[in-house]
């Protein structure tokens, strides 16, 4: 495979597992926090970050930026796919919830060929596929059915949105510095989130401090592994791999609400995994074909 690809793969699914991490601390202050209030503290930490590494070299270069344009619109549809998200999550459960937002990845790549430009050969389209058929089964959406509504219809309008902005961050990640795109992205959701913190904040304890202030540690290393990730590697082989933070989880979920497990999760796992697989089995015959000619 690849060296450049295959880095794109590994910084790929490390920023997914740290989004898993960062997801579990949310659920955890969610039940007694406002979500803004959680976002906000999370942005000031990540910007904070990035003025520590960077200085006003840093800031300069983001004033700057040919992608400023390009990477606001990227976090109003951020935005828009968590505010989507949040309202479906209180009349959806979990596993249907989850498998409607898991459609991002098939939307990821059928974007990639009109936006990017990229030419998807089929194994691709049959990982895609596979991963999200595993997480079907691993949530046993397929058992319980669906019916249409205005929350099904949110979660997989926040899935189009997440797909879009993911789309528009390959396209951004070749032309900046991942430390710049970084500062912009923490930047703008400072803005948004400080416009709804005077009517949402509450008191809270430093413990609750200190772990939004950590969402944010792992926000912001995860958004830079993801940023260098996708200037690495095509779109379309980098979609599968989203599929993992549900298997990371499922595994958090257990190791922290010792919630157990069914067997088909680990048979979804199981086809997760594969789909994964699939792209890095492909891309490795194909590097080794490059090099012998």
């Amino acid at each position: 495979m690849h060296k450049t690809v295959s880095s794109g793969i590994l910084l790929t699914s490390f920023a997914y597992f740290l989004f898993s991490l960062q997801d579990a601390s949310v659920k955890w202050l969610v039940v007694a926090l406002p979500v803004w209030q959680i976002l906000f503290v999370r942005s000031v930490t990540i910007f904070s970050l990035c003025l520590v590494f960077g200085g006003r070299p840093l800031l300069r270069a983001a004033r700057h930026s040919p992608v400023l344009k390009p990477l606001f619109l990227r976090n109003l549809l951020l935005l828009a796919a968590w505010l989507c998200y949040y309202n479906a999550a209180r009349d959806l459960g979990l596993a249907e919830l989850t498998t409607l937002y898991y459609a991002s990845p098939v939307v990821m790549t059928i974007l990639s060929v009109p936006i990017l430009g990229e030419q998807v050969p089929g194994y691709r389209w049959f990982a895609v596929v596979i991963g999200f058929v595993g997480v079907v089964v691993a949530c046993g959406v397929a058992a319980k059915g669906l019916t249409l509504s205005l929350p099904v219809y949110l979660a997989l309008q926040a899935a189009v949105f997440w797909a879009i902005a993911t789309v528009l961050l390959r396209k951004t990640a070749l032309h900046e510095r991942t430390q710049v795109q970084v500062t912009i992205s923490s930047g703008f959701f400072l803005l948004f989130t400080a416009l709804a913190i005077p009517f949402v904040w509450q008191p809270v304890s430093a413990v609750d401090l200190a772990l939004m202030a950590g969402t944010g540690v792992l926000a912001g290393i995860g958004q830079f592994a993801m940023f260098e990730g996708m200037r690495r590697a095509p779109v379309s082989v980098l979609a599968p791999f989203e599929y993992t933070s549900l298997v990371w989880a499922f595994a958090l979920g257990y190791l922290i609400w010792s919630d157990i497990p069914g067997s088909n999760v680990f048979a979804g796992a199981a086809l997760i995994f594969s789909a994964g697989m699939i792209i890095i089995a492909r891309e490795r015959y194909d590097g080794r074909l490059r090099a012998r000619t």
